[in-house]
C-alpha cells in the first residue's frame, strides 16, 4: 500500500469547501441535465492536488444505480461545475474537475464479505 503524501490544512479545506458547493448545486438541481435530475448523487470526497488547481471528485449515486450514466453526465457538465465553484470559491485559480466513481463503499463491502466467510470465521473463531 502506497502512503499518501502529508495534506496540508488548506487543500483539506478547500477540499471540503467544493465539495459542499458541488453537493449543493447537485442536490438543488442547478444543473440541467436529465440523468442528475433523476439520480441523488452524493459527493463523497473531493481531493485538491497541492497547488489547488486540479480537484479529483469522487462521487456515489444512490445505491450505486448508474454509476456509469451518472459519470458520463457530470463529465459532460464540467464546464458549468468548475465555472460554479469557481464563482463560489474565492481563490486565485479555478481548479480542473475530475469525476472519478468512489470504490471505497464497494471494498468495504468486500472486505466485510470476506470476513463473514465460514473459512474466515473459523480461523478467527480458533476453532480447531
Amino acid at each position: 500500500m502506497t502512503e499518501q503524501p502529508e495534506k496540508s490544512v488548506r487543500t483539506l479545506r478547500v477540499g471540503e469547501q467544493v465539495r459542499h458547493i458541488l453537493s449543493e448545486i447537485l442536490q438543488r438541481g442547478d444543473v440541467h441535465d436529465d440523468v442528475l435530475a433523476t439520480h441523488m448523487v452524493s459527493i463523497t470526497e473531493v481531493r485538491m492536488s497541492p497547488d489547488l488547481r486540479h480537484a479529483t471528485v469522487f462521487v456515489k449515486p444512490l445505491l450505486g444505480k448508474d454509476e456509469e450514466k451518472v459519470l458520463k453526465a457530470l463529465r459532460t457538465n464540467t464546464a458549468y461545475l468548475q465555472r460554479e465553484v469557481a464563482t463560489r470559491v474565492k481563490m486565485k485559480y479555478a481548479a480542473k474537475l475530475k469525476f472519478l466513481g468512489d470504490e471505497s463503499f464497494d471494498e468495504g463491502s468486500h472486505i466485510d464479505q470476506l470476513l463473514r466467510s465460514p473459512a474466515v470465521a473459523r480461523d478467527l473463531g480458533g476453532d480447531e
